[in-house]
């Protein structure tokens, strides 16, 4: 599958968060305003827990003055895990919201499943950023090699939203 293009939809596919049982539709939370949706190849690795989603947490009041109403993290991990990942990181769990992908669907339909076996044992997200606006991907940043962290920064996506 092609990667995460502007122009496409948020796909309907559903995720979790904090527990199995709470399942939404990503697409019908970004349907109205601005969103950013993060990919992360995986919870409680070394750049998503010490560089990545920090940077959306400690700018997400910047964010916020840009017209951005909530950051997505999606991690293809259970809801458990992310769950756990979110309180240690100590994300504000109305702005930064960290949700599972436990099956990778999620990633799948958008573009952004790659095999990271090698790694982390299966496939996973690729490291990315997508701004969202009413339900459509206005711009991407995605790394080239799926798992580095340079493009997809916070302070990439800040900058790009003027």
């Amino acid at each position: 599958m092609a990667a995460v293009q502007k122009g496409q939809e948020v796909p309907a596919v559903t995720v979790r968060e904090g527990t199995p049982s709470c399942q939404f539709d990503l697409q019908d939370v970004t349907k109205e305003g601005t969103h950013i949706i993060v990919g992360v190849p995986g919870a409680f690795s070394p750049a998503c827990s010490a560089g990545h989603v920090p940077g959306y947490i400690n700018l997400f009041p910047k964010l916020k003055e840009r017209g951005v109403k909530t950051v997505w993290v999606v991690a293809v991990n259970d809801a458990f895990v992310t769950n756990a990942w979110a309180e240690s990181l100590d994300a504000p769990a109305d702005d930064v919201r960290i949700i599972s992908d436990q099956a990778g669907e999620f990633s799948l339909a958008f573009g952004t499943l790659f095999d990271a076996s090698e790694f982390f044992g299966n496939k996973r997200s690729a490291r990315y950023a997508a701004v969202i606006m009413d339900g459509k991907v206005v711009e991407v940043f995605e790394e080239p090699d799926k798992t580095g962290l340079d493009v997809s920064k916070a302070e990439n996506v800040l900058k790009s939203l003027g």
